[in-house]
């Protein structure tokens, strides 16, 4: 079985403008199935192309399932299934033990970042780097597939 347990913070955009940053990988994905918390991603970043199916969260934890796909396949799946597309740039950082991934949004999510931690388990320590700021990991509004629905730009 596939677990994903996964912590989420906001950045802090100050601390964040200072960073020396590693190239990022640029990622367009969609939900094409979200139904009661449990979602099907459709995501292409660079010449790969992922599915992913997602079951609903218990914490920070959820099963998590992902396989690769032809990437005209999932081209086709988002213009004939997805609704409107999520379009970032993923930084990697290693800090301490742990790799994180941050997320900055274009498009109706433009001026959100978002960092994530992956974990071993849900109560395993954190060091996080300077410029994480406030945690939302169980905040659904900050959940991709929420993003796609409800874009930061529409948030007062």
């Amino acid at each position: 079985m596939a677990k994903e347990i996964e912590k989420k913070f906001l950045v802090d955009i100050n601390k964040w403008n200072q960073v020396e940053k590693p190239k990022p990988s640029y990622l367009k994905q969609a939900y094409i199935v979200e139904q009661d918390l449990k979602v099907v991603r459709v995501r292409i970043k660079e010449d790969e192309a992922l599915l992913t199916i997602k079951g609903p969260n218990k914490g920070i934890e959820r099963l998590e399932f992902e396989y690769s796909i032809p990437k005209s396949d999932a081209i086709e799946m988002i213009d004939q299934f997805g609704g409107p597309v999520i379009e970032k740039d993923r930084f990697i950082f290693q800090f301490g033990k742990h790799s994180w991934e941050i997320d900055v949004f274009y498009g109706d999510n433009e001026g959100l970042i978002v960092a994530e931690v992956e974990l071993s388990s849900s109560d395993e320590k954190v060091v996080k780097p300077d410029f994480i700021g406030q945690e939302v990991s169980n905040d659904p509004k900050y959940y991709n597939s929420s993003l796609q629905a409800n874009p930061f730009k529409t948030w007062s």
